[in-house]
């Protein structure tokens, strides 16, 4: 693959595809916080569905014992500045994320945590 400014291809597909609306440099920055924000979301859903044992909609949950419950907001203060994500619940409250943790408020050890559930497959 060829590598541009330290880039590959995948990369600079991602960059433009970014970019198709930006203006400024406060655009981008938003559109950063939005998609930052969004993973995150994205992986406690994945941890949501390890905990419970099944994928969210799915049959498999009907009678299981325990099941979503909704979410809480949780705003977190990362590099991209403050962003309100969403946090998934279970009806037991037995729940304990681990990207970002109950009342935790800063993202400062987020990437070893990205890693370390990316070593285990999650």
């Amino acid at each position: 693959m060829k590598r541009t400014h330290g880039l590959d291809e995948k990369e600079m597909e991602l960059v433009k595809l970014l970019m198709a609306d930006c203006r400024t440099t406060g655009d981008i920055q938003a559109k950063l916080k939005r998609l930052f924000a969004g993973t995150i979301e994205q992986m406690l859903e994945a941890e949501m569905d390890e905990h419970l044992g099944y994928e969210k909609n799915s049959v498999a949950g009907n009678n299981s014992g325990n099941s979503r419950n909704g979410y809480g907001k949780n705003t977190i203060i990362s590099d991209y500045g403050e962003c309100e994500i969403a946090v998934p619940r279970d009806r037991n409250g037995e729940f304990e994320p681990k990207v970002i943790e109950k009342r935790q408020t800063r993202t400062d050890e987020i990437e070893q945590k990205i890693l370390q559930m990316y070593a285990k497959g999650m």
